[in-house]
């Protein structure tokens, strides 16, 4: 659901002469009817979650982002109606801005997808609200929120991430992006980044925010040909120069996520000194040594993983950065070295020598 540091943008293609229009988008293709009447969604009405977020108060805000914002609420578990605040079942309400056909068009797509997929690893959409000009989605609530606010937003509310934690988060928000690749689903996400990787209490990640979904290629063809849409520095350089969109884009795009996991920066971060904005440019020469992996891992980690740990993460990360789209691995075969990397003997052991010494190699 994100935060208010992650806004999602619209990126240009070179093959396109200024920004992407949303009357460019091409349309979906069920009908708004088609897609209410075939999900398997509980319908509010606005003045339940009015009042169940307290009129939408300021101090119930959990995040915002390029739909609108989110706020917290409580609802009561068998009649779905307004409950009083700490009673009841706790619920995230994100109401679209009113302006915009492409807020709609989104809006529409999150129910389309979260409204008939089903996993561990994906958010669960309660219910949606379309009366007059007001939409909104309901989802559970997580109550740790966003990856990104875990590794990035310095407070004492949001402490960071263990090593194995970390790890933990990788292997679900794999598992997520696993099943929507899978012949059941066929979906390409498009918009996978770490404010939309959401982390319940006990830690596992779910995926939020299907907005940018796609259908993924039919009738034997090998990609979606779509407008360039996304996050910059999550997106794939090939879907960036040509805007043909296949499921090895949303690996490209774990990588990245990976890689910040490993290394608590940003894909982007423009306040970093010339030549370290771009995380994947500035890191990955370090990524395949063993003599320079610790200088781009978090310090904030150091002594909670093994070499063998870093080193098996960091090569799964190189390996879905690839900018050759075809060696890059599926996302099963991320989840399988993800699970073998939990596996490891060694694994989390604290090597502290070993760190020491590599962070003094100059």
């Amino acid at each position: 659901m994100g935060s208010c540091l992650s806004v999602r943008i619209k990126a240009e293609s070179p093959l396109h002469d200024g920004t992407v229009s949303s009357a460019s988008i091409p349309p979906t293709p069920k009908s708004q009817d088609e897609i209410l009447q075939s999900c398997n969604l509980k319908s509010f009405a606005f003045n339940d979650l009015r009042v169940a977020t307290r009129n939408f108060r300021p101090d119930s805000v959990l995040g915002e982002g390029g739909f609108g914002c989110v706020f917290k609420g409580w609802i009561d578990e068998n009649t779905f109606t307004a409950a009083r605040p700490g009673t009841g079942m706790v619920i995230a309400a994100k109401r679209l801005r009113q302006e915009g056909y492409q807020g709609h068009k989104e809006w529409l797509a999150e129910i389309n997808y979260l409204g008939q997929l089903s996993h561990p690893n994906l958010v669960k959409l309660v219910g949606y609200c379309l009366e007059d000009e007001h939409r909104l989605l309901v989802y559970e609530f997580m109550p740790r929120g966003s990856l990104e606010n875990h590794l990035f937003r310095r407070s004492s509310y949001f402490q960071p991430l263990s090593w194995n934690l970390r790890m933990k988060v990788a292997l679900g928000a794999a598992k997520g992006l696993a099943y929507l690749h899978s012949p059941k689903a066929k979906v390409i996400y498009r918009d996978f980044k770490s404010s939309n990787i959401l982390i319940d209490s006990d830690y596992n990640a779910k995926l939020s925010d299907f907005g940018l979904a796609k259908d993924g290629p039919a009738d034997g063809k090998s990609h979606v040909s779509t407008r360039v849409m996304g996050t910059y520095g999550y997106a794939a350089p090939e879907y960036m120069v040509t805007g043909h969109l296949t499921a090895r884009s949303d690996v490209y795009s774990f990588g990245v996520v990976l890689l910040e996991m490993l290394t608590g920066r940003r894909a982007v971060d423009t306040n970093r000194p010339q030549g370290k904005h771009n995380l994947v440019l500035w890191a990955k020469p370090c990524l395949t040594s063993k003599r320079k992996i610790f200088k781009v891992m978090d310090a904030r980690i150091e002594g909670q993983y093994s070499l063998v740990g870093a080193v098996r993460a960091a090569t799964i990360a190189v390996k879905c950065l690839s900018t050759e789209p075809k060696l890059r691995p599926s996302m099963d075969e991320v989840v399988e070295a993800l699970e073998q990397l939990q596996d490891l003997k060694d694994y989390g052991i604290v090597r502290s020598e070993s760190v020491k010494r590599h962070h003094d190699i100059k």
